[in-house]
């Protein structure tokens, strides 16, 4: 088991900075293209919604136009930083495995049985909870098949990011630096993160109080609400979560799962959603929860 985990925690260190230099690459052959692709597509339009603000804020008369010719510059220096790739990795592979088990298990990817269990409750802030995930996660999967994410989806400290990417690319012209100020400002002011669908699966978890094991019953939850209560339980980030379900990743996949207080029977029936034929690591089912959330949380060699 400790030989599987450092292997898997090996390999989990190598994907940002291959995905780096497959997005910078004609290569794709570690990676499928789709993924590759959906990455890429990803960072231009987060690029387009950038240059389209610091346009307007310019007062160009086509900041949409503009973009389109001025984005791809922009991609490949938000590109550079890993916490993007990192997330934008993650996002791609949330939706493969979203199209993946809605054909192998029939899982719907707006509204799966927990989520409409929720919009009935009878406790109006919960149901109306659940009926703005339903949204978010409508207009997530539309986004994903655009290859799109809207700056307002993005987590906080990644919108952050992004501004100050901007605003450091614009260089040290003056006039510039001022519009991409204003471009800035606008942008902080219409984002509302509480919004987001991250912080609207947030919402319904919460609401579920001690039910929200429940979660993590995927055929239930679905693929979203699935990662985001696997992450919480586990102590993972969602993208390290996300990660943990990739081939070569099982190990780590199992262990998370077991540190959320599944029961063996209960980790082997989530994991093998992701990976059927696959052979679960022996010794996995005499870990307490606690002893699997210490060998999760060690840090990579």
């Amino acid at each position: 088991m400790a030989q599987d985990i450092a292997a898997a925690r090996g390999a989990a260190a190598h994907v940002v900075p291959i995905l780096r230099h497959l997005l910078r690459s004609d290569d794709n052959s570690i990676f499928s293209d789709e993924i590759v692709a959906r990455v890429r597509g990803m960072f231009v339009d987060l690029a387009r919604q950038l240059v389209v603000a610091l346009a307007a804020a310019a007062g160009h008369a086509e900041p949409e136009g503009w973009a389109h010719e001025a984005a791809d510059e922009l991609a490949h220096v938000l590109a550079d930083n890993p916490a993007f790739l990192e997330h934008f990795h993650t996002l791609a592979l949330e939706w493969h495995w979203t199209v993946r088990l809605e054909r192998s298990r029939a899982l719907d990817p707006v509204l799966p049985p927990l989520l409409q269990a929720r919009m009935s409750d009878p406790d109006a802030a919960s149901s109306a909870a659940a009926m703005n995930l339903l949204a978010a996660q409508a207009r997530f999967c539309q986004n994903r098949r655009r290859m799109q994410l809207p700056l307002g989806e993005l987590p906080g400290d990644l919108v952050h990011i992004a501004l100050v990417t901007l605003r450091a690319h614009v260089g040290l012209d003056a006039s510039a630096e001022a519009y991409a100020l204003i471009a800035d400002r606008s942008v902080r002011t219409e984002i509302d993160e509480s919004r987001s669908r991250l912080a609207q699966m947030g919402r319904v978890l919460d609401a579920m109080g001690d039910r929200a094991g429940a979660a993590l019953d995927i055929d239930q939850a679905g693929v979203a609400l699935f990662l985001t209560a696997l992450a919480r339980g586990s102590g993972l980030s969602r993208e390290g979560a996300i990660i943990a379900t990739i081939d070569g990743q099982l190990p780590r996949l199992v262990l998370a799962l077991r540190a959320c207080g599944l029961a063996p029977a209960g980790v082997a029936a989530a994991a093998l959603a992701f990976h059927p034929e696959a052979e679960l690591p022996q010794g996995y089912t005499e870990l307490s929860p606690s002893e699997a959330a210490t060998l999760l949380a060690e840090p990579c060699p």
